[in-house]
């Protein structure tokens, strides 16, 4: 499936992450002449930082219209609170995890407002993409939105979060590696046209993120590059018209699984765990995978999960299904077969098994 380059891309008017940085919304809000807005906050978030959100939009002179938390990403909820939105609404405000972010960009998508995206923690990339993750017919699904107009990320409220939220963030950036490889397959077999410079700042993102020197995953050095990077990634898509730079088979066995599991795992833990199958199916960069995963403590972690490698096994069968127009090396049966066979071969994935 060829693709044209986009003569247009959209990047974040403001993109802040520093400490101390939800002090400071209104100050940045205002630079970017914003008056009003609505804010979404998480489960409990409006105790935890209401006052402090508030006072900073106060002082800036900013009109909060609505304020309300939200927990619900089913479709139906989220249009209908869309909707109900002030006619005088200028922007939209997500603070919180996945689901708060999701529920608040597709609010702003459906009404054409500008998103601030203010993520609590640092699970995934879905706080700078350009699409929503919702609850459709019971099932979570991919859809369309635009680009955060802004990003503001606090290192020391994400330091903060628990430590399984940081474990899949590593798993999400990581996986870049395996996405990346699997879109150079796909256009060395004819099935898409790669743009150079979105593979840049993708493959820049995620070098850049592993080469990071750290003692503590909390350190405020590999916290701020993983938010960078992880910021930079919904750029790559945003430039490659596609997920396809950030998104590969890895990402694809995730999303099988949350189809069929009744409690899926985070997002990032799951693809953390495909990523590092999906490197050694491509027989690309695994060491420097293993690597990462296991001076984290990414692979000490989902160790403890219990995970099945059956529903490992049926995610990779049903993998091709999910997104059939694209070409991954997940979608020829050949590599289907060498993914299923490696779960019960390679030491680190037997042991996260217990096989």
């Amino acid at each position: 499936m060829k693709q044209k380059n986009k003569e247009y891309i959209a990047i974040p008017a403001c993109l802040k992450v520093e400490s101390g940085a939800l002090s400071k919304i209104g100050t940045y809000l205002k630079d970017s002449g914003i008056k009003n807005a609505v804010i979404f906050f998480g489960n409990g978030l409006i105790e935890l930082f209401g006052t402090q959100v508030m006072k900073s939009l106060g002082d800036a002179g900013i009109e909060v219209l609505e304020y309300q938390e939200s927990d619900s990403v089913r479709l139906e909820d989220i249009t209908a609170l869309a909707f109900s939105l002030p006619n005088q609404t200028q922007a939209v405000i997500g603070l919180g995890g996945g689901k708060v972010i999701d529920a608040a960009k597709y609010c702003g998508f459906l009404r054409k407002l500008p998103f601030i995206s203010i993520p609590t923690s640092a699970s995934s990339d879905g706080f700078s993409s350009a699409s929503a993750s919702l609850l459709i017919d019971g099932k979570r699904n991919s859809v369309p939105a635009r680009m955060p107009y802004g990003i503001i990320a606090d290192t020391a409220v994400i330091k903060n979060a628990p430590k399984q939220f940081l474990f899949s963030g590593i798993g999400d950036m990581v996986s870049k590696i395996t996405a990346l490889y699997d879109w150079q397959f796909e256009e060395d077999n004819g099935y898409a046209e790669v743009n150079d410079f979105a593979m840049m700042i993708a493959k820049k993102a995620v070098n850049s993120f592993v080469r990071t020197p750290f003692s503590d995953i909390s350190d405020n050095l590999f916290l701020k590059e993983l938010l960078d990077s992880l910021a930079m990634s919904g750029v790559a898509n945003e430039i490659a018209g596609s997920s396809a730079p950030t998104s590969g088979s890895e990402h694809l066995i995730s999303h099988a699984l949350d189809k069929f599991l009744k409690t899926p795992q985070l997002h990032g833990i799951q693809v953390g765990v495909a990523t590092y199958l999906m490197s050694l199916v491509q027989d690309h960069r695994y060491k420097r995978v293993r690597a990462i995963f296991t001076d984290t403590g990414f692979f000490d972690y989902v160790q403890t999960l219990s995970l099945q490698a059956a529903d490992y096994e049926r995610a990779i069968d049903l993998a091709p299904s999910v997104k059939p127009f694209r070409h991954t090396y997940l979608h020829l049966e050949e590599y289907r077969k060498k993914a299923k066979e490696l779960l019960h071969e390679d030491e680190t994935l037997k042991r996260i098994f217990h096989l």
